[in-house]
């Protein structure tokens, strides 16, 4: 194997932001960060508690209350916001070279998330010039309109597989909308997140409106969850969590954005382009190591085309090129952390019994140390079979045939989750009906993963609550408040007058 590639100036020791400084945990408390293709540590993290993420509260707090933030007009934060975006494309192959060295994430795939981090920060930057509420009048009578404002701190918890662009999708409305943020990142890739203090600084955000707590999800997102000054959490991660965030965030009220797990069908009919369903299928879920929510990690087949499906397949499958993530041809790359590099090797171990394997199904050859797997592919998958139902969220898919539209409706819906879809037909009317009855968030016909800045993003059943996406976005991070003016006289009915007959109904 050749000799890994290392970033220079990595640091030793990555820190808090809060209120306009990088600080240690107020305990001292770290955790180590590991390098996913060695499994050895490269730097300690400060390990947030509940005292740290109240510091964060209060200088979030102490912003927008008494700070210029929310008040400043539409067109100056927009003007901060193309500065950050400004930043983060100069920093482009900076940026791709520590995500990939953090994640484990293929070079080629990783510099695609810097510059999409960057366009967040400009389309909100446009939306919030452009945004416009409603009036509504009652000629003679009555005006009614919509003043809409931030809502105050919002707690910003983000995963593991593409941190610093998912980061810039959540930060990016939340702070264009006026409002100040806690961002708590995945405690498996803290690298990237300590970008964003400098990028922030350096744009002119005030102290305090950014603040960065690194941790565990057990300690510092368990506090910023519960903690009684933030309004807004927004949530991108595994069902589970979501569901305890869900619990911990009734006492009080939030407001909860959250995108979580999935297990999204791609099916595909007899009729379709059966080679261009090929290169979705595989891009679906072996990009980004496999480790992507919108994955397409359940391949329905129509009966009369499985077999050729199959073996073209498992064939390209063989092929994808799986090495060290720095390697520019490398396809697959390594599994972020050796703990979930044993989870999803479990679930190839349990594939083995549930389905026909046709490809991958370990380690690489060659590649001895590592969370490296094999693109796994397995055949002949029943619907019960675990690695059918369960996210497992690495390089494996499960490919299961059909014979009719009804049979492929029930399997599509047939799980707990409901992310995406990737419907693969030449039929106009199947193709609009069955888009519509699938329970997904987001159908993709005729099409691999590609996405509108302005469309909603969220899923459906154990796959979300809520959508972000353009105006979406907008809605969740402020309150729109009606507020009602009377143009005439008032007719009120005189409660309390002394005579009954001066009451007027």
């Amino acid at each position: 194997m050749a000799e890994h590639y290392v970033p220079e100036d990595l640091p030793t020791h990555i820190q808090h932001f809060i209120n306009g400084k990088f600080v240690d945990s107020v305990g001292g408390q770290t955790f180590d960060v590991l390098d996913p293709v060695t499994n050895k540590t490269y730097a300690t993290a400060a390990a947030g508690q509940k005292e740290d993420i109240n510091a964060a509260v209060a200088a979030a707090r102490e912003a927008f209350v008494n700070g210029p933030w929310p008040k400043m007009k539409p067109r100056e934060r927009a003007r901060v916001l193309n500065k950050i975006a400004d930043a983060v494309e100069a920093q482009e192959a900076r940026l791709a070279e520590m995500e990939t060295f953090d994640t484990g994430l293929p070079i080629t795939q990783a510099k695609g998330q810097a510059l999409r981090a960057a366009e967040n920060f400009r389309f909100f930057a446009d939306l919030i010039v452009a945004q416009f509420d409603d009036a509504m009048k009652v000629p003679g009578s009555q005006i009614n309109y919509v003043n809409r404002k931030p809502i105050g701190v919002a707690g910003l918890i983000t995963p593991w597989n593409t941190p610093f662009m998912l980061e810039s999708w959540k930060l990016a409305p939340a702070l264009a909308t006026g409002n100040t943020v806690v961002l708590k990142p995945a405690e498996f890739t803290p690298l990237s997140a300590s970008l964003w203090a400098d990028i922030f600084s350096a744009a002119g955000v005030p102290a305090g409106v950014f603040n960065l707590v690194n941790g565990l999800g057990e300690e510092a997102g368990d506090a910023l969850v519960k903690h009684p000054e933030v309004p807004l959490i927004s949530f991108t991660g595994e069902t589970t969590t979501g569901q305890t965030i869900f619990r911990n965030a009734a006492e009080n009220l939030k407001g909860l954005s959250m995108e979580l797990g999935g297990k999204s069908p791609c099916v595909v009919f007899a009729d379709a382009d059966i080679d261009a369903a090929i290169d979705s299928a595989l891009f679906g879920v072996f990009s980004l190591n496999g480790e992507r929510c919108t994955a397409g990690s359940r391949i329905l087949v129509e009966r009369p085309v499985y077999d050729e499906f199959l073996e073209k397949y498992a064939a390209r499958a063989k092929n994808i090129v799986v090495g060290d993530p720095h390697d520019p041809k490398t396809q697959v790359g390594a599994l972020v952390h050796p703990e979930h590099y044993k989870k999803v090797m479990s679930y190839v171990e349990i594939g083995k019994s549930e389905g026909r394997l046709i490809a991958g199904g370990g380690r690489p050859e060659g590649l001895e140390e590592g969370n490296y797997v094999s693109p796994t592919v397995f055949a002949d998958v029943k619907p019960d079979a675990r690695i059918f139902q369960e996210e497992i969220f690495g390089p494996v898919v499960a490919i299961t045939p059909f014979d009719s539209d009804e049979e492929a409706l029930e399997l599509a819906n047939g799980v707990k989750y409901g992310l995406a879809a990737y419907i693969w037909t030449q039929n106009l009317t199947r193709a609009h009906n069955f888009s519509q009855n699938v329970e997904a968030g987001m159908v993709w016909l005729n099409s691999h993963n590609v996405r509108d800045l302005r469309t909603p993003f969220g899923g459906v059943k154990s796959s979300g609550l809520g959508h972000e996406g353009g105006y979406r976005s907008i809605d969740f991070y402020t309150d729109q408040q009606a507020v009602h003016i009377t143009l005439g006289s008032v007719h009120t009915p005189k409660f309390g007058a002394q005579a009954a007959s001066e009451i007027d109904y």
